[in-house]
């Protein structure tokens, strides 16, 4: 159900400052200038928020932020709204189309280092990820998955960073697999948990759908199994739509269901909240019309249990070759428009 990534990895930070290239910027979590930084190279205190205090890093180099450049002369207007999006931090999405993932995953911490902005960054290379559709593939098997992770753990090395891992994993478990295959699953996902967590400055927020999709008992099950107890968290919302008062609520139930986790929102796509109709039609969940931005990044979130409010997947780009869109994980600068036209701010 979720879309497909293509990580772009630059020369932004590997080129030289003669040549002019857009530099990223370090934006505040808390929204307040000159907060102080947290080193992004120092280890981070397992249990504490690994949110508090971070800087994120906002790439001009975007996808948006590229469209931005296109329109500036022709479509001025459209170009300054835009902005909403190009001016706000994303994560970036890593899986089976990122060749080199130890190489890829530390070029990305590294760059993030440099400027002591936080990277957050999603897994998505699970086996028979997403049952066969728009964004089907994932890793050849569990040996080969493995191996990934441990890439991924060897590319963050001792740096801070935050890791949504396998959008839809759990939330797909019982859709397409045979007991074994869901027993394999979840094995994974808590080798991922375990292997990333036990680096000094990792942090990992295990993916739990919405409110909408399964039951707080059921998912808060799937997590237990799934390695909750290691993670930093889970993460709600991810590439979807539901309303941020409603997965507040639910999340909330699940954490104490699952020895008080905190979590995070996906708040990039939400602002109008769900399309309306049944919340497993694709018809709500792949580019439903009428949707709009949803609360900016930010720590300020004022729930204790919610870590963070962020754009996990980055706005703008498809759900897939459903609603007229083009394929999964491509920057649709029509449907990015209309997300920031409605938006409440």
């Amino acid at each position: 159900m979720r879309p497909r990534f293509f990580l772009l990895i630059t020369v932004l930070f590997a080129m030289p400052a003669c040549l002019n290239l857009p530099i990223p910027r370090a934006v505040p979590g808390t929204g307040i200038a000159g907060s102080p930084k947290v080193s992004m190279n120092s280890p981070r205190k397992k249990g504490e928020n690994p949110f508090a205090g971070v800087y994120f890093m906002v790439d001009p180099d975007s996808n948006a932020g590229r469209q931005v450049e296109r329109w500036k002369d022709s479509r001025p207007a459209d170009a300054a709204l835009l902005k909403k999006i190009a001016d706000q931090p994303t994560a970036t999405w890593f899986g089976d189309w990122t060749p080199m993932i130890e190489h890829a995953v530390a070029r990305y911490v590294e760059a993030h280092a440099r400027i002591d902005a936080l990277p957050v960054f999603v897994l998505y290379n699970v086996p028979d990820r997403d049952c066969g559709q728009y964004s089907k593939g994932g890793a050849a098997g569990g040996e080969s998955y493995k191996r990934w992770i441990d890439g991924v753990r060897k590319g963050i090395g001792t740096r801070r960073a935050v890791a949504v891992l396998e959008p839809d994993a759990l939330g797909l478990l019982d859709k397409c697999l045979s007991p074994q295959d869901q027993r394999e699953r979840l094995e994974l996902i808590r080798y991922a948990v375990h292997e990333l967590e036990s680096t000094p400055g990792a942090a990992v927020y295990i993916d739990a759908g919405h409110e909408a999709w399964l039951p707080a008992e059921d998912i808060a099950k799937r997590l237990k199994l799934a390695g909750i107890d290691e993670a930093s968290g889970f993460a709600l919302n991810t590439s979807n739509y539901r309303a941020t008062e409603a997965l507040i609520a639910y999340g909330t139930a699940v954490s104490a269901l699952v020895g008080g986790k905190h979590f995070i929102v996906d708040t990039g796509r939400n602002g109008n909240g769900p399309a309306e109709g049944n919340p497993g039609s694709e018809s709500a969940w792949c580019n439903p019309s009428g949707r709009a931005l949803g609360i900016r990044p930010t720590v300020n979130t004022g729930n204790p249990l919610v870590d963070a409010f962020f754009w996990v997947k980055p706005p703008g780009e498809s759900d897939g070759t459903c609603n007229k869109g083009p394929r999964a994980g491509v920057f649709w600068p029509d449907y990015a428009l209309g997300l920031a036209k409605r938006a409440k701010w």
